[in-house]
């Protein structure tokens, strides 16, 4: 395993290479607070600061074990998020996944910061780690950008429309009924609000990226097949 300086000058020169070629976007990836060292957490938050276009993608309060291993391990901190808030890496182009078991002020900090959190329903219904409060994120005193992903590491499927179809199973997630209308804007506008994307996807509209699939019902019927 390379030291926390040659990592930070290897992103760096992909950064100078790659990021912002056509409509590339180079993400600084924190596997997340649980793996990490103060040293390699203050690395990436530099070279955030010093790249604000670029995406920072890392993983936040996925279960409750895990937010007590991060708290013993970083006994300075008042929650998960303030680890990455200490370091910098909360932001407009930061994207967080999970975030199934927030604090108000956790809350309060990521909308602040234009933080983004991504619900990943594989993951947290394959590992029984919790259920993502759709009603909780409506509350109009968060207003955090929620969207939707796969999390295919500690879930099941690349499909997204598995993954909407994963939420759904779930009909009642936190005392609130989650719908298709749930399950289609988090994985639309909901996706489009995060990081330096909502002029670019997640709706119909003239001058946007989209990628379409039709799908066909089977009539069944007499010489019909089922």
């Amino acid at each position: 395993m390379g030291s926390v300086e040659t990592s930070v000058r290897d992103s760096a020169e992909l950064i100078s290479r790659w990021h912002g070629v056509g409509r590339l976007l180079y993400a600084i990836i924190v596997r997340f607070a649980v793996t990490s060292s103060e040293a390699q957490l203050q690395a990436a938050g530099a070279l955030f600061a010093d790249n604000p276009s670029c995406l920072m993608h890392t993983h936040l309060s996925g279960s409750p074990g895990e937010i007590a291993f991060v708290k013993q391990q970083f006994p300075w901190s008042g929650d998960y998020t303030d680890v990455y808030e200490r370091f910098g890496l909360l932001g407009p182009n930061a994207v967080f996944a999970h975030g199934v078991h927030l604090s108000e002020r956790e809350c309060h900090a990521l909308y602040e910061t234009g933080s983004m959190v991504v619900h990943c329903p594989t993951s947290n219904n394959f590992l029984d780690s919790g259920l993502f409060d759709i009603n909780y994120w409506r509350a109009a005193k968060r207003l955090v950008n929620v969207g939707a992903a796969t999390d295919v590491t500690g879930g099941t499927s690349y499909s997204m429309l598995q993954t909407l179809v994963e939420a759904y199973k779930v009909v009642m997630l936190g005392g609130c009924a989650f719908n298709a209308f749930d399950g289609f804007y988090l994985a639309t506008l909901g996706n489009a609000r995060g990081p330096g994307l909502f002029s670019e996807i997640g709706t119909l509209n003239p001058g946007t990226w989209v990628n379409i699939v039709s799908s066909t019902r089977p009539r069944t019927g007499a010489g019909s097949p089922r």
